[in-house]
């Protein structure tokens, strides 16, 4: 047990300490605001208050009011080196170098996501908003490097207090954006796509589209049975993603759910993995929409839904938490940027959001993605082999704070299109030369 002073109730202070020394460090806490029950325990504490309670305890001075407020503002924020990675607010007379509450509450909310911001081409929080961005420690799950030497600082003062031990996790996740290329898309949309190839002179794909439809040729983008074979070949337990708009638009091109083939599709992955709601685009202009593509997926799997990721990493805090939990939505794997790969929210590990508008912890959890292959083609414009090395980089750091790695892979990237040559076999690769020695 550890006693952990304040010098008044706080929610966000609370909310940051369980998730720091209970949730990640598996640590009882017990919160009191009395001095004199504190000064008097016998065992290990913590005292957050700007002055030093007591000589056996170990000390840590506020070093911004941002968790004993109720509002939000901007923050004056000040940044420092510490060996290998930046720290935010440095705190002089602590037993620590930094206020590691404060600095982790401002990153893990997402507070800087609810003050004013510029959004990018399709109205979702910039990257370059975002101070991990604009200090170069993007790349980097800063907050377990923090809890890792935090944990170190605490059991040097108090040698029997002990951590929970932590493993690394790799969970390798799919969105299904597109099912398949070409089956299951009915006359119009194929008829439209045979228009459009021969608008450009591409004889090739207006070909292949037929052999396809024909059955002489398998869809390009069905890979589900290589899936199956490596997940099993590596024990691995991966989460699948299926959208089931019940009409298409500009972002949304999903095969209609209402066909057995594409229930099918979902039911085979539902009978052995975990799956989850890939809510449309269009979900997030009609909040009708969404309880609609929840009930079909739960109709098609016959159970309840319980994971979900915004398509196209359409996340807007708290508008899209709040619609999920109300939906009876309680794991969320979209906390990661759409326009490059990194740690949104500074952390490999998953934790429970807090809602800063109605200052309370929420029972839904945060599962944080660092890679996602189309952020790697499309916005980074990486090769395959520059894929390998960044997604390997993600792999190594994680690893040594024994975080959670997960990933976001797109079934197309797998299949033949000449467009994504090489990608199929970076995943492979991955697997083979880095995933399996974990194992």
């Amino acid at each position: 047990m550890l006693l952990f002073y304040s010098t008044g109730p706080a929610p966000r202070l609370t909310y940051i300490a369980d998730t720091l020394l209970r949730d990640l460090s598996g640590i009882e806490v017990v919160y009191t605001n009395n001095a004199d029950e504190f000064k008097a325990f016998d065992g290990a504490k913590i005292s957050y208050a700007p002055y030093h309670i007591a000589d056996d305890a170990f000390s840590i001075v506020p070093a911004s009011e941002i968790l004993f407020e109720q509002q939000l503002c901007e923050q004056k924020i000040h940044i420092a080196e510490h060996s290998a990675y930046k720290v935010l607010f440095p705190s002089e007379g602590s037993d620590f170098s930094f206020d590691i509450f404060a600095a982790s509450f401002f990153l893990l909310s997402r507070y800087e996501e609810y003050l004013p911001h510029r959004t990018d081409e399709y109205g979702r929080f910039a990257h370059t908003e975002s101070l991990a961005s604009k200090t170069s420690f993007l790349k980097q799950p800063v907050i377990d490097f923090w809890l890792s030497d935090f944990q170190k600082a605490l059991q040097v003062r108090f040698p029997f207090l002990f951590f929970a031990i932590k493993k690394f996790r790799f969970i390798p996740t799919y969105d299904i954006d597109i099912a398949y290329s070409y089956l299951h898309k009915g006359i119009a949309r194929n008829t439209g796509g045979i228009v459009r190839s021969l608008l450009k002179g591409d004889i090739t794909g207006i070909k292949e589209r037929i052999d396809v439809i024909t059955g002489k040729k398998e869809d390009p983008f069905d890979v589900y049975e290589w899936l199956y074979a490596l997940h099993l070949r590596y024990g691995l337990n991966p989460y699948y993603f299926f959208p089931v708009a019940g009409s298409t638009g500009e972002y949304d091109k999903n095969i209609d759910p209402a066909l057995d083939e594409m229930q099918e599709l979902i039911r085979y992955h539902a009978s052995g993995y975990n799956v989850g709601i890939h809510p449309s685009w269009q979900s997030g202009d009609d909040d009708a929409l969404l309880p609609q593509e929840i009930k079909t997926l739960e109709d098609i799997i016959g159970r309840k839904v319980m994971y979900s990721r915004q398509h196209y990493i359409r996340l807007t805090l708290p508008g899209t938490y709040r619609r999920l939990i109300e939906m009876g939505i309680h794991n969320e794997f979209s906390m990661g940027y759409g326009s490059i790969n990194g740690f949104r929210a500074s952390i490999a590990s998953p934790f429970y959001w807090y809602d800063l508008s109605r200052e309370e912890k929420t029972s839904l959890l945060i599962y944080p993605f660092c890679f996602m292959d189309a952020n790697a083609y499309h916005e980074e414009k990486l090769t395959p082999a520059q894929a390998f090395n960044e997604i390997r980089y993600y792999h190594d750091t994680i690893k040594k704070v024994n975080g959670t790695m997960i990933t976001i892979w797109h079934n197309n990237f797998f299949g033949s299109d000449k467009m994504f040559e090489g990608w199929k076999e970076v995943y492979e690769l991955f697997l083979k030369e880095v995933v399996y020695w974990d194992l």
